[in-house]
């Protein structure tokens, strides 16, 4: 019954979406708990607009970033419709990061792939809307 439950649960999704709901749910679940509350200020790392803070500055912006994880978790799991477009919005600014941080450290071509393969994502999850029309 209960594997029944989760295979239904599952299949709510495709395959790729599942994972990025499995991603969410472990960063709100486990790694950020671990980061906010274990890490140590010093190794602090936070990446906005691909762009990084260290130490206070880092540890001030983690309740966001895992306020945004939880709202993935929950968005995924009941199929929200405000999930779409937000979650590509989010995957977007994930992309257009990678690309700046690559560059501020003089890798050109690193942000040009890295943007690329962060586009996968962001075009799939942008035409997805047909899966957040549960509400």
């Amino acid at each position: 019954m209960a594997a029944n439950k989760l295979s239904l649960e599952w299949q709510k999704r495709p395959w790729w979406m599942n994972l990025m709901f499995s991603f969410c749910l472990f960063m709100t679940v486990v790694y950020m708990p671990f980061d906010m509350f274990v890490k140590p200020v010093a190794q602090d790392q936070e990446v906005w607009f691909g762009i990084m803070f260290e130490g206070w500055a880092a540890k001030a912006t983690e309740p966001l970033h895992w306020a945004i994880y939880a709202a993935g978790c929950f968005g995924f799991w009941r199929m929200r419709r405000w999930m779409w477009p937000w979650a590509s919005v989010y995957a977007l600014q994930v992309a257009v990061s990678m690309f700046v941080w690559n560059v501020m450290r003089d890798a050109f071509v690193a942000g040009v792939i890295s943007f690329a393969v962060f586009m996968i994502p962001t075009t799939a999850l942008y035409r997805s809307r047909r899966y957040f029309a549960v509400d």
